[in-house]
């Protein structure tokens, strides 16, 4: 069997945002749709990896839910206590955009507890490199609050977990097309956490995610934010890829690498602007890939975040599931006129923000 894990489960599919009008609260004027975080395009992925015969060929693993213990590594109690009453009573908004049903606070819990199963599983005899296919999403959630679809923090409470099981080092690379605030705060002042953010400029969550948000003064440099213009695609997010990505990753020699995989920079994303291919998500996580061979003796956790088109998302995350396990790769129909689309070549502007994030961090010495 095929030494790359996968991991999902049924209850993250019964995460429930309702009948809201996109990211909207129906209203006199909105006429109610579903919540844009609705779990069709997370269960068409799992369908088409299954109908293409590529979970057979993958280790499955079991998520469990994380305890009390482990979520408190990132969130408070009166946090959990809060999103467990909150379902219990069958639900609401636990903060801004992020409703939740009865089930979302167990389904979050699992989703979290599966990211420590697949650090745990990389440490141990288990496949040293797994997707996991995570839902509700987590990279927003803060200490204390519920934004952007999130509630609890999977990648940095797995990073915790990682440390647990012996990592000195971690490193977590988000190539979300929203900028990771939760996780930026979990580790602004941590030494031993690398956080490397590429993201559209200015998107979400607002005044998140700037160039000069590099760490605090326990950890300066700690924080690197690519903030890509509008409208970057592949040479673009290749481009900040080779010059800052994996250089950073380099200088930090991580003992594992988490990724916050959201595949919503793609073209036909309704929650960004940017014009990725499943091709720029394939040689992105190729480049991951040799990252931890070369540091990290190949451990790697990639955990689900973003991705709202329901026709193009499943794709775009073939290519991340189906690089890390050396498969052939499921072509994406829709790639046929995107990659001819004009500006997927690295722009000159977007070369200039690339330089900018490295000006800024060379100081830091990470990056030359």
């Amino acid at each position: 069997m095929n030494r790359t894990g996968f991991l999902s489960h049924e209850l993250f599919y019964w995460h429930d945002t309702g009948r809201w009008a996109g990211v909207y609260m129906p209203g006199p004027t909105s006429q109610p749709l579903e919540h844009v975080e609705s779990e069709a395009s997370k269960r068409r992925i799992e369908s088409l990896l299954a109908v293409s015969g590529v979970i057979p060929q993958l280790q499955g693993l079991e998520p469990r839910p994380a305890t009390d213990d482990e979520l408190c590594r990132v969130h408070t109690p009166a946090y959990i206590d809060r999103l467990e009453k909150l379902a219990a009573n069958g639900g609401g908004e636990a903060g801004p955009g992020t409703p939740m049903g009865y089930h979302s606070a167990e389904a979050a819990r699992l989703a979290a507890g599966g990211a420590i199963t697949a650090v745990e599983a990389a440490f141990a005899d288990g496949p040293r490199r797994t997707y996991c296919l995570l839902r509700p999403p987590g990279h927003h959630a803060e200490r204390e609050s519920a934004i952007g679809f999130c509630l609890y923090n999977s990648v940095a409470i797995a990073a915790h977990a990682a440390k647990d099981q012996g990592a000195r080092r971690v490193a977590i690379i988000d190539w979300d097309v929203h900028h990771g605030n939760g996780t930026q705060q979990a580790f602004w002042d941590d030494p031993d956490t690398l956080f490397v953010s590429i993201h559209q400029d200015g998107l979400f969550p607002p005044g998140s995610g700037a160039i000069e948000q590099s760490g605090g003064d326990g950890a300066p440099g700690g924080i690197i934010n690519v903030p890509l213009p509008p409208g970057s695609g592949h040479g673009a997010y290749l481009a900040a890829f080779d010059r800052v990505v994996v250089p950073a990753v380099d200088a930090f020699e991580p003992d594992i690498i988490l990724i916050s995989a959201g595949q919503d920079g793609g073209f036909y994303d309704p929650m960004a602007r940017q014009m990725c291919l499943a091709e720029t998500y394939q040689q992105l996580t190729a480049r991951v890939l040799d990252l931890a061979n070369r540091h990290a003796e190949g451990r790697l956790v990639a955990l689900h975040e973003g991705g709202y088109s329901p026709f193009q998302t499943p794709f775009l995350t073939a290519a991340v599931v189906c690089e890390l396990a050396s498969l052939p790769h499921i072509p994406d129909p829709s790639s046929l006129w995107t990659r001819e689309v004009p500006g997927q070549e690295l722009q000159p502007h977007q070369d200039e923000r690339i330089e900018a994030v490295l000006a800024h961090h060379r100081p830091f010495g990470l990056l030359g």
